[in-house]
């Protein structure tokens, strides 16, 4: 059987041209429209007198009739060729589409076999990470044990007391009394938590903040947030703020609010403010256990400024606890 788009077939060839479009429909009507129209100026009414009968006239006659009708055709033929590229472009699109999703639906199958070993490998690492996660959490969220043997008033004493003096003891003194101040150092310590699973001294100076009952408090808040954030992916550590005065800490401990102490949010970065704007925004839990934060780091604050010289407040400031204020602050208008 003959190819029809072979040269020679002129009847398979007919068949296989498109049909006439509307664009040449409109070309056909405005090229008889004007051929019309010339005819009946040139053949009809009299173009005056003198010598007009010369080769110049009938070239002259011949452009005026036909340029016309031949820009008419150009631009229907263009017209035609920007349509017929048009379904071209989108055949090669939905072709480009098919292969792309052919190609990624062969590369899911002939990973599915070393993907599931991954995936097992990845999740026995994720939880090694946690159980190490778990531990460490558990050991700086240990309550300190009974209270000992040989207890003392909170004033401390310059000699040993008698056994009949520690029995004059009143009723109704809890454990919080009779333990020692917590130091300066243990504190800023403790808020900044431990830097990894070896850091023993984060940890005894976390584990001696938790007998402190204020302390504790706020360092189990500071915690609850810090582990909400990072499951946005917002890290303490990976944030660098701009650190403000002693002068703007102590005016903010003294109950001062405002623009004027804008620079104690010195977190600036974008992604991490959005990110926490939103959760407040939508996460109930979340927004609760901000606000409780901020409501502690606020007593916080305002005792520690009464005793801390400016070197221990620019230290309290670098901790992680403070970072998370800075960023919750901004977030929460503390600082407008």
């Amino acid at each position: 059987m003959a190819d029809p788009t072979q040269p020679g077939n002129g009847r398979d060839d007919t068949h296989e041209k498109e049909p006439m479009t509307g664009i040449e429909l409109v070309a056909v009507v405005l090229s008889v429209l004007w051929l019309v129209a010339a005819a009946a100026f040139f053949l009809l009414i009299d173009s005056g007198a003198g010598g007009g009968t010369g080769l110049f006239r009938f070239v002259m006659t011949m452009l005026a009739i036909f340029m016309p009708v031949a820009m008419i055709w150009i631009a229907a033929m263009s017209a035609r060729t920007t349509r017929v590229m048009r379904e071209e472009s989108r055949r090669l699109q939905a072709a480009i589409d098919a292969i792309r999703k052919a190609y990624v639906t062969q590369a899911r199958q002939s990973d599915q076999g070393s993907g599931d070993q991954s995936v097992s490998k990845k999740l026995e690492e994720i939880a090694a990470a946690q159980r190490k996660t778990e531990t460490a959490l558990a050991t700086f969220s240990t309550v300190r044990q009974a209270a000992p043997a040989i207890t003392r008033v909170s004033a401390p004493l310059q000699h040993p007391a008698s056994s009949d003096e520690q029995g004059a003891l009143p009723l109704g003194t809890s454990a919080e009394d009779m333990t020692p101040p917590l130091a300066t150092a243990d504190f800023i310590r403790a808020l900044n938590f431990p830097e990894n699973p070896q850091d023993k001294a984060g940890f005894d100076a976390l584990r001696r903040a938790l007998k402190d009952r204020p302390t504790a408090q706020l360092v189990r808040a500071a915690q609850d947030i810090l582990t909400l954030m990072s499951q946005d992916g917002i890290y303490m550590d990976d944030l660098r703020p701009d650190l403000a005065r002693p002068e703007l800490w102590r005016r903010f401990a003294a109950g001062e609010r405002g623009r004027e102490l804008a620079a104690l949010g010195g977190i600036r970065d974008r992604s991490s403010l959005a990110l926490t704007a939103a959760r407040m925004k939508n996460d109930t839990i979340f927004r609760d256990a901000a606000h409780h934060f901020l409501r502690l780091f606020d007593r916080m604050i305002a005792r520690f400024a009464e005793t801390a010289d400016d070197g221990e407040l620019t230290e309290l400031s670098n901790t992680r606890t403070a970072r998370a204020f800075m960023l919750l602050g901004r977030v929460a208008g503390t600082f407008d």
